[in-house]
């Protein structure tokens, strides 16, 4: 019986991180000019990403109010699908993520994922890999902010 009701919850919770997906799909489908501008991936920076921060600005040193509360917030929002060292849960893990990527594509990344992953060869590899897109979590500015700053400590800085 409780294997029953496991196999349940992780249906249930499949279904509601992929319903976001799919509702931005349908969107596209009635909108199929839009697709084709949205999916030009000709215009994609991958430094940057797809979205709004075009700079962000981080300290040598950590924010450490800012980087608990982005754990807060991680660990209600995140978690379930990606663990904070190098393995892969459904999505892949976070350490060294904050190295590799700066912090505006970080930043465009988790407020923008939809337009991101249907233009970052690299997120589209990931996709191939973990088979199940990143939901948008409607995360605000400072809520975004604050994950990154959590992946900065989570990746050593101090």
């Amino acid at each position: 019986m409780k294997k029953l009701m496991t196999l349940c919850m992780i249906g249930i919770f499949l279904y509601a991180c992929n319903s976001n997906s799919n509702n931005n799909q349908q969107t596209n489908r009635s909108f199929p000019e839009e697709k084709t501008k949205t999916s030009d991936a000709s215009t994609y920076d991958p430094n940057r990403g797809e979205g709004k921060f075009d700079a962000v600005e981080v300290g040598d040193q950590l924010d450490v109010a800012m980087a608990k509360e982005g754990k807060t917030i991680a660990d209600v929002k995140c978690a379930s699908c990606h663990k904070y060292t190098e393995e892969r849960l459904v999505g892949p893990g976070w350490a060294g993520v904050s190295e590799k990527h700066k912090p505006e594509w970080i930043m465009n990344f988790i407020t923008n994922p939809d337009p991101m992953i249907d233009k970052d060869p690299e997120l589209q590899a990931q996709l191939e890999l973990c088979l199940v897109r990143m939901p948008n979590q409607n995360l605000s500015e400072t809520e975004a902010r604050s994950i990154l700053e959590f992946m900065r400590q989570n990746d050593g800085v101090k």
